[in-house]
């Protein structure tokens, strides 16, 4: 059994191929050699950080299925400055057109040292944004950005630090490490 943990790049499918699309989009064999191992669950294109990928069925659907509720903790840029209601009420469950949400773990943080995006988060000068840290339970699709997009503050960066016992730790964009042999 093999578990590895990958930084996921922002712009790269969480997947080994591309069928969706006319030209070819960046996927997870530009990184990941080691044959036999698929990803544990998804992160979006458009996301950044840890993805687990192994070549165990049960251990992908223990890290992969919401009935499991392993948290999944992400670093959140979003757009304004969220108040204590929106908190609260990320806190509380958010309802999304798909139904409400389990409550979150949520907080401003500061704003977290990490690497620079590529291409960068778009800046405006009169609209402010702030940092979370956002641990949900489920993985719907998108979930997060619609999640603080319903309380009103847009996400312009998502870094999944966290699955579980899993972190990122020091692991830099586009690098895998084996966790289990």
């Amino acid at each position: 059994m093999a578990l590895i943990r990958f930084n996921k790049p922002y712009g790269i499918l969480s997947q080994f191929t591309d069928t969706g699309m006319p030209e070819a989009r960046a996927t997870l064999s530009e990184f990941i050699t080691m044959p036999g191992v698929y990803p544990a669950g998804r992160l979006d294109r458009d996301s950044e950080g840890l993805l687990l990928l192994t070549d165990d069925g049960a251990l992908q659907a223990q890290i992969a299925d919401p009935r499991f509720k392993l948290p999944k903790t992400y670093l959140v840029q979003v757009e304004g400055l969220p108040d204590a209601a929106a908190i609260a009420q990320l806190r509380r469950g958010v309802t999304l057109k798909d139904g409400p949400t389990r409550p979150a773990k949520a907080e401003l943080i500061d704003p977290p040292t990490l690497w620079p995006r590529d291409p960068p988060v778009r800046y405006r000068k009169t609209v402010p944004d702030s940092w979370l840290r956002l641990t949900i339970t489920e993985g719907r699709n998108r979930q997060v950005r619609r999640m603080t997009a319903a309380v009103g503050h847009p996400t312009l960066r998502l870094v999944r630090w966290s699955i579980g016992e899993w972190t990122l730790d020091d692991l830099p964009p586009g690098e895998w490490r084996v966790v289990l042999p």
